[in-house]
């Protein structure tokens, strides 16, 4: 009775120490900048913090200080869910929301001189939901690129844009 006790405890023993999952260590902080927006002169600087292997919380910050942009100010807090091999990295899927500033709904004419002018802005502040997909590469050293599209709509004023895109490329380091 004592051999078949001992038996299925270095069993069990041995089942529960099977079961054990290895635990990664990885830097766990990421700073981006979009690249893309910045040749379009604009600025958008990205925070990340890795949760998990398959997950990470971030925030976007983007400005703007030109007519172009129906946008002139946003403020993106974003969840991410990875589907790649490497920790946080590969393929994603991310839920956001935006908080915007900027003016919508401009109206032009042309003076006798030809002059453009502007007779009338909109000034906006919203806030949207939206989803993004994208994918991410982190290179050994901690260099990071990534490409990322995502759609969201704005659900308060009437003076904002019904729609917001975001998205990029972006070039960072994980630390």
């Amino acid at each position: 009775m004592k051999k078949i006790f001992l038996f299925l405890v270095l069993s069990f023993s041995m089942f529960g120490i099977a079961q054990e999952k290895e635990k990664v260590d990885f830097p766990k902080t990421e700073i981006k900048g979009n690249s893309f927006f910045l040749v379009l002169g604009a600025v958008e600087v990205t925070y990340e913090r890795i949760l998990n292997e398959d997950s990470g919380l971030g925030v976007a910050l983007f400005f703007v200080n030109e007519e172009d942009f129906d946008t002139s100010f946003s403020l993106t807090p974003y969840y991410r869910a990875y589907f790649g091999k490497k920790p946080a990295a590969g393929f994603f899927v991310e839920g956001f929301s935006m908080l915007s500033t900027g003016i919508h709904n401009k109206t032009y004419y042309f003076n006798n001189s030809g002059n453009l002018i502007n007779i009338e802005k909109d000034r906006y502040t919203d806030f949207a939901l939206g989803f993004g997909l994208g994918s991410k590469w982190v290179h050994k050293r901690g260099f990071v690129f990534e490409i990322n599209a995502g759609i969201g709509r704005n659900l308060f004023s009437n003076n904002s844009p019904e729609v917001v895109g975001r998205g990029g490329i972006s070039l960072g380091y994980r630390f």
